[in-house]
């Protein structure tokens, strides 16, 4: 049986359905011959790990599903201090825990370390754990988005990084994007819709519905952040675009990346209020978005937020697209990303599918943890 020692920074949505999988899918990975021994998993205050011996022991599936528990209800995992055999650290203890970890698996019977955080703070963590020999696999776009000092040294050994929900969630864009090249097909264009939340946004405001009305809809059905203003500023697609304009080869930081918000800053967090935003200021914008649809319109076009990656332009906002395109026919929440190469020149590669949600997202992680099972013994 093979055996893939893993350590889990982030217990939020993504990272306890991730927990969750792998409880539940312990006898498929059984009938596969890979055993998922989880070591440890922290917060942004505390690391838990089994006592006495956290390097060849493992957090058991009772444990895992209480951390799901707990972390769900909103507490620390130091609450978990007294449930079984575990011990908790904290603060600047929880990083030394974890160099030792990594320094003693690393080298030995290797170790994942998987970030599901939404934190920049991992960044330094991660760029350690490399030299370490440790393998890591990211939901979380931070640390991609760093520094190219940073963004360098994480890629710097390429079997032993994935990071496909990144981008897509679940969606193979990654990987896709890799296979084609390493194969020398040169990707000379890249049109991608990336955010469930703003392709819902702009394929419902097509039919004719107010903006301030379909936002609001989006965040009573859960697709937006809690301050939607998170979503429709851009940044999360602008990250997306980074890290995929980085593949590329292109040695660019976030502000060179042109990034157009659906709002102007005087309605942003330091002005107005969420509440204030979705009852005074979004209808104001209505009206301008109106008029963009009713001009794409008449050309036969659709309004998409997208990013465009391109020899040296890199911009993440609103473009107008021909409705017959396979960006033009999105709707609902699925991403979509036409990729143009040599190869995919008049017909692009066209990856669409789920591109949201914290089940989604870990599954992709799931998938991308058993991918580096060959570099484990």
């Amino acid at each position: 049986m093979k055996e893939i020692a893993l350590l889990l920074m982030g217990c939020g949505g993504v990272g306890r359905h991730l927990l969750r999988h792998i409880v539940s899918c312990r006898s498929l990975h059984a009938n596969q011959g890979v055993h998922l021994r989880v070591v440890g998993v922290c917060d942004s205050k505390s690391l838990v790990v089994v006592a006495p011996d956290a390097h060849a022991s493992e957090l058991d599936d009772k444990f895992l599903l209480e951390v799901c528990r707990v972390k769900g209800d909103g507490t620390s995992l130091s609450e978990l201090s007294g449930f079984g055999a575990c011990r908790v650290f904290a603060n600047s203890e929880l990083t030394a825990k974890v160099f030792d970890i990594a320094s003693h698996l690393g080298k030995s019977t290797g170790l994942a370390v998987v970030d599901c955080s939404a934190s920049s703070e991992t960044t330094e963590i991660l760029s350690r754990v490399i030299d370490l020999g440790c393998c890591i696999v990211l939901a979380n776009k931070k640390p991609l988005t760093s520094t190219m000092e940073y963004y360098d040294k994480l890629v710097s050994q390429p079997r032993r990084i994935r990071h496909e929900s990144t981008v897509g969630a679940g969606l193979p864009i990654i990987a896709s994007l890799n296979r084609i090249l390493s194969s020398g097909d040169p990707v000379h264009r890249l049109v991608g819709s990336l955010s469930g939340t703003l392709g819902y946004v702009m394929s419902e405001v097509e039919d004719g519905k107010p903006l301030s009305q379909v936002v609001k809809t989006a965040k009573s059905l859960g697709y937006t952040e809690p301050d939607p203003r998170d979503d429709l500023g851009g940044m999360d697609v602008a990250r997306k675009a980074l890290i995929l304009a980085r593949l590329l080869g292109r040695r660019i930081m976030m502000d060179s990346i042109k990034v157009e918000s659906l709002y102007p800053d005087e309605m942003g967090p330091a002005v107005m209020s969420v509440d204030e935003f979705l009852g005074k200021g979004l209808p104001l914008l209505d009206k301008t978005i109106c008029e963009r649809v009713a001009k794409a319109s008449v050309s036969g076009n659709v309004l998409r937020y997208v990013c465009v990656i391109e020899g040296t332009r890199c911009e993440v906002g609103i473009q107008e697209l021909p409705r017959d395109s396979p960006l033009g026919r999105l709707r609902g929440s699925d991403n979509v990303l036409e990729v143009y190469t040599r190869c995919y020149n008049k017909q692009p590669l066209v990856i669409q599918g789920a591109g949201a949600g914290n089940d989604t997202t870990a599954a992709g992680v799931l998938a991308d943890i058993l991918d580096i099972q060959d570099l484990f013994p």
